[in-house]
């Protein structure tokens, strides 16, 4: 992946979440894939989900919460090296706005092996 790629990877992301496609996002995911989030936290009662299945149950059961949802990207960090992406945007859930760093850590098949999800304050 160039840079380029990792641009049209997190605007893809963010078009999934932005239609609330959770299938669209987890294409992107391999199945024992790992998710760290102080949302999971809340949500699940645990800060990491192991694999694709726990995932996709976390996000429907996330999204039943969430009237409105808008991800709009900042700017996409890749580091070739490491594979990984940051993704970091403006999450604008229910009227609340925060920013967001999604860091991603692609396997050498291209899709995410783990992530971990840093929120600032509103």
């Amino acid at each position: 992946m160039n840079r380029d790629e990792a641009v049209a990877f997190a605007e893809h992301w963010a078009a999934a979440w932005n239609a609330r496609d959770v299938e669209r996002v987890l294409a992107h995911f391999r199945e024992d894939c790992t998710f760290t989030s102080p949302t999971a936290l809340a949500v699940v009662g645990a800060a990491t989900v192991h694999g694709k299945a726990a995932l996709r149950a976390y996000w429907l059961k996330a999204l039943e919460r969430i009237e409105s949802l808008h991800f709009a990207i900042d700017r996409v960090v890749w580091d070739a090296t490491a594979r990984e992406i940051a993704i970091i945007y403006v999450s604008r859930i229910n009227g609340r706005h925060k920013r967001i760093s999604e860091n991603l850590l692609l396997g050498a098949d291209g899709l995410v092996a783990s992530a971990e999800v840093f929120h600032g304050v509103e």
